[in-house]
């Protein structure tokens, strides 16, 4: 029996070739496959060219008013001396956050409108998710330390200049926004950290947690229970004050004897109710509805609701409902009068 060799020699040679051919085509899917984005597509609100333009429209009127209004309110109570208390400091601090979280979303969706390009880049995608939540978590500390001012003026009015001094509302404030710094980072920093190899498509118009989590090919268990702990404190412990607040409120009211003075006392809560009651209506829908109850397009508008329409809102509530606003407003155009006035005479 006689062996032939150099066959042996062949099909093996052939045998190993192929195998070696195929580990490196299955190296090269796998590499592709968890090749990083560098940048990302939103979807943004509708693909129906017809209602581009008048999306357009819309969304620049209404990031017009949120900037001429809280930025407004920012000068104006900065400038008229009669507003230099507890409530129109953080009413202030309420309209600056308002028109940065509204400032990193609004223009961008405008421009995808606009023109069509709806890519934004890695960078920038972290960027506008970090200034978001920075300034919404910021923004629901202050509504909660707001509660806390009236709870205080109503409450214990003899004991008010002493409770909110101008130190402790500094603190107040500070603190809103050290905290909302805080946790904005550590969710970017989590949600950052994971591989994007799935997809660079987002099914949103601005870059939001849910529908980053879900292009990352990592293990994203932690990042979630991250984001739920963080979430609910975010929500719950601002809540929370702010129902303490106005329970001792009611209660309060409820004791003075006079029509007229309950109606005056409870005046001053209105304008914050208001708000508070729209920020939160917003975020109970969004988020505390079963999931079967979510669809994509729903989700949509309300995020339309609370990325732009509270940020526009909230100066407008503020300055219709507030006596003192709208004195010192006329007192500034009375004054611009006369100055135009003495100008041209």
């Amino acid at each position: 029996m006689s062996w032939n060799h150099s066959s042996c020699r062949v099909d093996f040679s052939d045998s190993y070739s192929s195998v070696a051919g195929e580990w490196h085509h299955s190296q090269m899917t796998s590499m592709e496959n968890r090749s990083e984005v560098n940048e990302f597509i939103l979807t943004g609100l509708t693909d129906v060219s017809e209602l581009q333009v008048p999306l357009f429209v819309i969304f620049t009127f209404i990031y017009l008013i949120t900037l001429v209004g809280n930025l407004g309110l920012v000068a104006l109570i900065s400038s008229e001396s009669c507003l230099h208390t507890p409530m129109y400091f953080f009413l202030s601090n309420l309209s600056l956050a308002d028109f940065v979280y509204s400032s990193a979303i609004t223009p961008k969706v405008m421009v995808g409108l606009l023109t069509g390009d709806k890519v934004i880049s890695y960078n920038g995608c972290a960027t506008q998710l970090f200034f978001f939540g920075f300034f919404v978590t910021t923004e629901s500390f202050l509504l909660a330390s707001m509660a806390y001012d009236r709870q205080s003026a109503i409450c214990k009015p003899l004991y008010y200049t002493t409770t909110m001094t101008s130190r402790v509302c500094a603190y107040l404030a500070s603190g809103a926004y050290i905290y909302g710094f805080l946790v904005s980072s550590i969710l970017i920093g989590n949600i950052f950290s994971l591989s994007f190899c799935r997809s660079n498509i987002v099914h949103h118009f601005f870059c939001d947690i849910p529908p980053l989590l879900v292009l990352s090919c990592s293990d994203t268990h932690i990042v979630e229970l991250i984001v739920f702990i963080l979430g609910s404190l975010n929500s719950l412990l601002p809540f929370l004050v702010i129902f303490t607040s106005y329970l001792l409120i009611f209660n309060t009211i409820l004791k003075i004897r006079s029509t007229e003075g309950r109606q005056k006392a409870f005046s001053t809560c209105t304008s914050h109710l208001t708000a508070v009651s729209i920020f939160y209506g917003t975020m109970l829908f969004m988020y505390f509805q079963p999931s079967s109850s979510h669809s994509m397009d729903t989700d949509k508008i309300v995020s339309v609701f609370y990325t732009m329409v509270i940020p526009m809102l909230n100066p407008l509530v503020y300055s219709l409902r507030n006596k003192d606003v709208k004195n010192a407003f006329r007192k500034v155009l009375r004054g611009q009068q006369l100055q135009l006035d003495h100008l041209f005479s």
